[in-house]
């Protein structure tokens, strides 16, 4: 994963824009005679630039995703509308399948296709649970075929023996090569180094985060910016269950691979600006992440490890501990120290009173 702040995707692409009337994601995707998920696919592939919202002068609606504060500005349009085949061809570049159509255009058997998946060879662009919450993995049509045309030897006989230990062993790289690939397309675009630093740990479970972001104002920022790399939000709990083990990092070697990238990302986003903490919000540096001004929910604690002591007594105890700290300094400590006064007073009455009545 490129952990550098990518030169020539935000800031880049937003200045070629800038003085170029630009259209909102909606209506861009109907001029390009796409549907919105086809439209949010080719940019998040690169086929269709986009800029900014600050970066052009709107016209049009924008959609309440993480694509929804992107546009495409008239001239991008343009040069998508006259390119040789369009609209065919840009359909094509963004056609996803299944496994029964993967496996025909490759031409192989579902099965091969499942194993070939499996073992890491072709990598899932989205990923939907069917009726049963099954889920259904798609891939590009145009990644298979360039796949069968590089490596036909794959294809046919018997599969290599240490691919076959793997797939023996439970393997399955489908869950982590998507994650790896989302989160790659989410780095592209953005360009803010907080937003940054929030992409590469979305996908490590809160014990993780909290072990390399101890500041509990620095994960609240990092938890406001987290992206969801889901499409939407099932409404089943069995389906969000089934859902949230795609989104969390699962391998040893994922997740310190993730980690390596957070803390790389989290020491540039420091030297850009401190996260902001109630009554101390800095200004934001122009980049696309919202703010934090203090205003919202208290930061969350820091999980626990697991233990006789995790759950909720123990987060209650350490959110107690935070909502007291400095911050608060001189109000509710200031409250307990007169009563433990007052009853220090008291106490000294009565042993006077006894020692009169002696």
């Amino acid at each position: 994963m490129n952990t550098t702040a990518p030169a020539a995707t935000a800031e880049a692409v937003e200045t070629a824009g800038k003085g170029h009337r630009a259209v909102g994601a909606d209506r861009a995707a109907r001029e390009l005679e796409l549907r919105r998920g086809e439209f949010e696919l080719a940019a998040q592939l690169g086929h269709i630039r986009t800029i900014t919202t600050a970066g052009a002068t709107t016209a049009g609606s924008t959609a309440g995703t993480a694509l929804g504060r992107r546009q495409v500005t008239r001239q991008e349009i343009d040069r998508l509308r006259a390119a040789e085949g369009f609209p065919d061809t840009l359909r094509e570049r963004v056609r996803t399948v299944g496994t029964a159509e993967g496996a025909a255009l490759m031409p192989v058997s579902p099965g091969r296709f499942t194993r070939l998946a499996r073992s890491g060879f072709l990598v899932p662009v989205r990923f939907y649970l069917n009726r049963y919450r099954a889920v259904v993995w798609l891939y590009l049509a145009d990644e298979l075929r360039s796949f069968a045309a590089r490596e036909p030897a794959l294809l046919t006989g018997r599969f290599p023996r240490p691919l076959r230990a793997g797939l023996e062993a439970g393997e399955d790289w489908r869950p982590r090569n998507w994650r790896g690939r989302r989160i790659g397309q989410l780095l592209r675009e953005s360009g803010d180094p907080w937003e940054r630093a929030a992409i590469a740990g979305c996908v490590l479970d809160p014990v993780q985060l909290a072990e390399l972001v101890a500041d509990p104002y620095e994960r609240a920022y990092l938890e406001r910016l987290r992206p969801d790399l889901g499409h939407g939000r099932p409404e089943s709990e069995a389906a969000r269950t089934a859902v949230q083990r795609l989104l969390v990092a699962d391998h040893p070697d994922e997740i310190q691979w993730h980690r390596s990238s957070l803390d790389t990302l989290l020491t540039a986003a420091r030297h850009t600006r401190p996260a902001p903490r109630p009554g101390n919000s800095p200004r934001h540096a122009g980049g696309p992440a919202p703010r934090y001004d203090g205003t919202g929910p208290a930061p969350a604690p820091a999980p626990g490890p697991t233990g006789p002591e995790s759950g909720p007594t123990a987060v209650a105890h350490e959110s107690t501990a935070v909502a007291h700290g400095p911050a608060r300094a001189g109000g509710h400590r200031g409250l307990l120290t007169r009563l433990r006064v007052r009853r220090e007073r008291g106490h000294r009455a009565r042993e006077q009173g006894a020692v009169v009545r002696r």
